[in-house]
């Protein structure tokens, strides 16, 4: 998987954001985690919905029983540095994990990706629910 991964990046650094296959038409963002064990930067590419000022991603691991190891990264050290486009900036990762507002996002994302809704029955298990906030202004426009 790290090998697909880094053709993403490549291919999302090279084009400013703009990747082909599986992701191609989608809103991509990178985003990079500090280790919760290693203390090391670890970069993914992530499908992402803009919600005011917050990005909102999910911890789906396409259906996988266990979170991606960047969702156990970002909830220990929840500083993240995000690359939307051309655009890099640090954002605060918060979970939403619970209630109508983790509902109301998670059914957004479902919208733009219906396998999502099927990611959560195989994987048995709540998909999480993370907004990044920029920490400076107009940082995810």
């Amino acid at each position: 998987m790290a090998a697909w991964d880094d053709e993403v990046i490549e291919e999302f650094r090279a084009g400013e954001g703009r990747v082909g296959g599986p992701f191609a038409g989608y809103d991509l963002l990178l985003l990079t985690t500090i280790g919760a064990k290693s203390g090391l930067p670890h970069t993914k590419p992530v499908m992402y919905l803009r919600d005011g000022d917050r990005l909102v991603i999910v911890a789906s691991n396409a259906g996988a029983p266990q979170n991606p190891a960047w969702y156990h990264n970002l909830r220990a050290h929840p500083t993240v540095t995000v690359q939307v486009g051309a655009e890099l900036f640090q954002a605060d990762a918060e979970v939403i994990d619970a209630g109508p507002e983790r509902d109301r996002l998670h059914l957004a994302m479902v919208a733009i990706l219906p396998a999502l809704a099927e990611y959560e029955r195989t994987a048995g298990r709540v998909v999480p629910v993370v907004a990044l906030t920029p920490r400076e202004p107009g940082g995810a426009g």
